[in-house]
């Protein structure tokens, strides 16, 4: 486990040598001596409070590992996920042994919490463009770091796409673009053929509940290391929701790898699965902080790339 002492750059104290959040000082050497005794008599005692602090946006700029962790995050997503989905939800059909929608969706939901507690205690674990977008209009992420995030992200989903294509393919018969390959489509390309408005709604809706969930699931107090337990049911019950309508992306970074691949009529429906998640992850991320969030679990001042940021 790597202590997230040695990752996070000291907080801030007030000038009774407390940790504060609202009375901070210019950063002095005794400040940050005193704040580096802190942070290791507090020893982070799991990979899973460190993670949780990730996801609040706590902990230092964002790195190389961290953009590996979330790389490797999101190709285990798409290739547990879509590779469940490809590969074994119609297995052999003329018996019992094809996983079916229920089980892709226990798929996408094991990969997200095998993925958190994997990788989270590196880069919080977001494995989706309109998570990390979301959390930063929820103030638990700082925008300086989100375009690094989202585009290794992107990468992550086509590499493993490309690995589950070169799987896929090793039967004679399969064929990526005539398959679907679990890609994400409306009208004629939605596995129940729900209208692009269905379509619209349903990914807003399920995003923003998702990012909701997540959120709720992070907050300072929350239950230690369940965390990823809730976000992964969390998913596992949007799939069985919008698997028929959608196929259900939630993910644009899951969409656009299986997009690349499908080609045909997906790639001209990709910008729904960019548009509609992003907004509702959006929209959750608001919803929460006007009903649920507290002053305390938001970044204290408009993020502005200085690394001395404080962020709460």
């Amino acid at each position: 486990m790597i202590s997230a002492c040695h990752m996070a750059r000291p907080e801030r104290v007030n000038a009774s040598g407390v940790p504060g959040e609202r009375d901070r000082l210019p950063v002095t050497a005794e400040v940050e001596a005193r704040a580096l005794e802190i942070c290791q008599d507090a020893a982070y005692s799991s990979s899973t409070t460190a993670a949780l602090d990730l996801w609040r946006g706590r902990l230092g700029p964002v790195d190389a590992r961290k953009l590996g962790a979330e790389f490797l995050g999101t190709f285990w997503l798409v290739l547990g996920g879509c590779g469940a989905a490809v590969l074994a939800a119609g297995f052999m059909p003329e018996t019992n042994l094809g996983i079916g929608l229920v089980g892709v969706s226990l798929a996408f939901g094991l990969t997200v919490l095998t993925g958190a507690y994997a990788f989270g205690h590196v880069s919080g674990g977001h494995f989706n463009p309109a998570i990390t977008l979301g959390l930063v209009a929820g103030r638990r992420f700082a925008a300086k770091d989100a375009l690094g995030y989202v585009l290794a992200q992107v990468l992550g989903g086509i590499a493993a796409a490309g690995v589950l294509a070169v799987i896929a393919s090793g039967v004679d018969e399969f064929s990526i673009t005539g398959s679907g390959f679990a890609a994400n489509g409306y009208g004629g390309q939605s596995p129940g053929r729900y209208t692009l408005l269905a379509c619209l709604v349903c990914e807003v809706v399920m995003t923003a509940v998702f990012l909701i969930v997540i959120m709720g699931a992070t907050r300072k107090g929350a239950p230690g290391g369940t965390a990823p337990v809730a976000i992964g049911l969390a998913l596992t019950l949007i799939h069985l929701i919008s698997i028929p309508v959608t196929n259900t992306s939630v993910n644009p970074a899951r969409s656009t790898s299986q997009a690349l691949f499908a080609r045909g009529d997906y790639l001209p429906q990709l910008w729904l699965f960019w548009l509609a998640p992003v907004a509702g992850a959006v929209i959750g991320a608001l919803i929460y902080r006007a009903v649920l969030g507290v002053p305390d679990e938001d970044i204290d001042a408009p993020v502005s790339g200085d690394p001395d940021q404080a962020i709460a």
